[in-house]
């Protein structure tokens, strides 16, 4: 099978409000944490980068210095136990609206395998459920607080951080978390004893900014005891948090355990990341230790870095201290990379080469989360229904007849086991070597748009011309309507693939083509507000422009055409909605 190709990610903010942040407070650099918007801290003056080394220190300062004072950071804390199959709260913070910029917590070292499995819950606003509601040592980037060779850092990441020194363990948060009216600060544990000693201590500022400038802090839990053979994990399906419904947001990271067996062929599985409806992985990675930073399961070794790490588990079952250090955990955290979505998100994770490894995962997906869509899809055009191409003045002189295809997404394996886990279904629509044209309705209040294809991507490297004119399909007074132009939509590859698998290592090279089954793909083209602001509807012209590209040197040249199966409209807006 071909994997699909990191895919360009859409960002309205660049859209919306230059070098301003949309929906949960994260920039598109590690700037979000330099700015006088968000905290005290000075751009260091060599760079953004020494910014970065500083990750396992304190970098949000306390209010009693002058960068905190400056800033208006207010400092909570104190003392707690947590009972025995009980919960405590470590604070009720009303001083709103705020941003929550440290949640920072200790606990005597003796008890830290007992604290990493307690839970942390926290909620916005008195929500009906807490956003953040995880096992403490996961929340923190590591899947135990076991630390098998003592080392001073189990998670030294830019983000959080896990520390050791002789005589407790220190954990801390510094992603920002606003808040409108409260936030509630829980812990609680399933534990036989209670668990004494905890201090916690909480810095937060006061928000002066719009509410639609950002979202929700989530740590998102999920617990896969026995993966289902053949489908992925689904880490996060923001459809179904909080009671289901639309969010604007972005993803800016996950911690997982893969095995509490010491066991690492789990690695095999790919993370595929869908947004806003989308049918087709808008990015797939190529396995689980690359999404956690380590090529060849990091050499078996622990290692943690700003971003990515293996902090937690031994290099094998039988090299094991003892059940604890079975558990074996990776993190990696998104902060210039963030994936930003107007609607929904769905990260799935691939567990084992086919989705059939055994293993007990476990996982916290991070995220922000507005709850509303900032991506509203407002028109459909199905290609090859007669009734959809006549309401939307669908013209393709050059088009093939309608056609049928029956065919799959690139979802996962097909059959596993001698069970089909993803059927092929059957779609209808188009394929032309010349210009469609077609009217979508659009919210003439849109700051752009969002044009998704479904297409046939057995035709390779689709290349296209898109422009955008007045609505009418006819003018009274007969002249053109007036086309300006949107860029170039270019989908590079198709369903074959070429490789070499000569019989010795240094061999001739070989030319090996291979065809997936899987044919449907949607892509995605943005549309700019310049063409669109105050529009109800929009003329879209397609005008194939194709660049033939020989699948190897001396291969016959691919029969090549612009697909159409279907055409969705999705509008940018500002997101509406209150705490």
């Amino acid at each position: 099978m071909v994997p699909n190709p990191l895919r360009r990610f859409y960002c309205p903010s660049s859209r919306l409000r230059p070098n301003r942040p949309f929906l949960g407070c994260v920039r598109t650099s590690v700037a979000f944490l330099t700015t006088d918007r968000l905290g005290p801290l000075p751009a260091p003056a060599a760079g953004r980068l020494d910014l970065i080394e500083r990750a396992g220190t304190d970098i949000v300062q306390a209010e009693d210095t002058p960068e905190g004072k400056k800033a208006g950071v207010r400092e909570e804390h104190g003392e707690v136990t947590v009972p025995s199959h009980g919960m405590v709260t470590l604070a009720n913070l009303t001083d709103a609206p705020s941003m929550l910029r440290v949640l920072a917590l200790s606990v005597p070292r003796k008890s830290a395998v007992s604290f990493g499995r307690a839970w942390l819950r926290v909620t916005w606003d008195g929500r009906e459920r807490p956003s953040v509601d995880a096992p403490v040592a996961l929340f923190y980037g590591a899947g135990t607080l076991s630390n098998r060779d003592g080392r001073e850092y189990l998670v030294k990441a830019f983000p959080v951080g896990v520390r050791y020194d002789a005589q407790r363990v220190y954990l801390a948060c510094y992603f920002p978390m606003p808040f409108f009216h409260s936030a509630r600060i829980e812990l609680r544990q399933d534990g036989p004893i209670p668990i004494a000693g905890i201090q916690w201590n909480l810095r937060h500022q006061r928000y002066n900014d719009a509410i639609s400038d950002v979202g929700y802090f989530h740590a998102t839990y999920r617990d896969y005891p026995h993966p289902e053979p053949g489908k992925d994990l689904v880490l996060l399906d923001t459809r179904e948090t909080e009671g289901g419904r639309d969010w604007s947001g972005q993803l800016v990271g996950t911690s997982w355990i893969f095995s509490h067996r010491a066991e690492f062929t789990t690695l095999e599985g790919d993370p595929r990341f869908f947004f806003d409806d989308s049918q087709t992985p808008q990015a797939q990675g190529t396995g689980t230790e690359e999404w956690g930073g380590g090529g060849d399961y990091w050499g078996e070794r622990n290692m943690t870095l700003p971003f990515v790490g293996h902090p937690a588990g031994a290099p094998s079952e039988k090299a094991a201290l003892n059940d604890e250090d079975k558990i074996e955990s990776a993190y990696r955290f998104l902060l210039g990379d963030l994936m930003p979505f107007g609607k929904n998100a769905v990260i799935r994770l691939e567990h084992g080469g086919e989705d059939d490894s055994t293993e007990h995962y476990e996982a916290v997906t991070y995220w922000y989360g507005a709850p509303a869509s900032s991506l509203i899809k407002t028109d459909q055009l199905d290609v090859g229904r007669p009734e959809s191409e006549r309401s939307h003045h669908y013209v393709s002189p050059q088009s093939s007849q309608p056609v049928e295809i029956m065919s799959r997404y690139e979802w996962g394996v097909d059959t596993l086991n001698g069970n089909e886990i993803y059927p092929a279904h059957r779609e209808r629509g188009r394929y032309t070597t010349g210009t469609s044209e077609f009217t979508l309705k659009l919210n003439p209040n849109n700051l752009g748009v969002l044009l998704r294809r479904t297409l046939d991507y057995s035709f390779p490297n689709q290349r296209a011309e898109v422009y955008v004119a007045d609505p009418s399909p006819a003018r009274a007074d007969s002249r053109q309507p007036k086309w300006r132009r949107a860029g170039v939509w270019y989908l590079a590859g198709s369903n074959t693939c070429v490789y070499s698998n000569p019989k010795d290592e240094l061999g001739a090279s070989e030319h090996i083509s291979e065809a997936s089954n899987r044919r449907f793909r949607d892509d995605e083209f943005l549309v700019p507000v310049s063409l669109t602001r105050g529009r109800s509807a929009v003329r879209i012209r397609i005008r194939f422009t194709p660049v033939p590209i020989p699948l190897f040197p001396g291969s016959k040249p691919p029969k090549m055409a612009w697909s159409e199966i279907r055409y969705d409209a999705y509008c940018f807006v500002i997101p509406s909605w209150q705490p």
